[in-house]
């Protein structure tokens, strides 16, 4: 696999968690958040509509991840709707546009947050880690602390971890401009992601302000 090949994929999820899940999402419930499900992510209120492996998937019907963004809303039985009026900086994504996944891409993201939902499950019982459709991340805050896992961006062009403090903080543990990042190649090891974010709380806590 390429990185083309991730980065289209991982476009083409951005796309699908858009158009076709959180912007339909908002128009019937008012509600933009996602949720890491079994298999992929899905919507957290009406309509009940996910992804799972390559598949959309409804109460009703599974559809190949194909065509285009409309005709897959449209075999879900949704209207696809950009969010582009709820905020900045999401995807400049039509609902035209063909929806191109590439099968071994689509596993790497689909892992990257299933292992991110266990791990922050694991740091932060009880929180709620919501997958955001803006930058297609999962995430949870802690005391003004971001906490999450990003399939790749302009930033990391790999799945990574990052930790995000409201105000920078200075020091090494820190290394980008937004806080802390390390790809999940880095975090392979069992436990290891978990320890990252936990890292990140008490340098949080314990580093001064930049």
């Amino acid at each position: 696999m390429d990185d083309h090949a991730l980065e289209r994929t991982r476009l083409a999820l951005h796309g699908i968690a858009e158009l076709v899940l959180a912007g339909p999402q908002f128009a019937r419930s008012d509600d933009i958040r996602l949720q890491v499900t079994a298999g992929g992510f899905g919507t957290v209120a009406a309509p009940d509509v996910r992804v799972d492996g390559l598949e959309l998937v409804t109460p009703t019907t599974r559809t190949a991840l194909s065509g285009t963004f409309a005709e897959l809303a449209r075999a879900a039985g949704v209207e696809a709707r950009s969010l582009r009026d709820v905020y900045a900086g999401g995807l400049d994504t039509d609902p035209d546009d063909p929806v191109v996944v590439d099968a071994e891409a689509a596993g790497v993201v689909l892992a990257a947050f299933a292992v991110g939902d266990d791990a922050l499950r694991a740091f932060a019982p009880g929180a709620e880690a919501v997958l955001w459709p803006e930058h297609f991340d999962l995430g949870l805050t802690l005391s003004e602390v971001n906490y999450g896992v990003s399939p790749g961006d302009a930033h990391v062009p790999e799945p990574y971890a990052y930790i995000g403090p409201w105000a920078a903080r200075s020091g090494s543990f820190w290394n980008t401009a937004f806080g802390a990042a390390r790809p999940l190649s880095e975090l392979a090891e069992p436990g290891s992601l978990v320890e990252f974010f936990h890292e990140g709380r008490a340098r949080a806590a314990s580093d001064p302000t930049s």
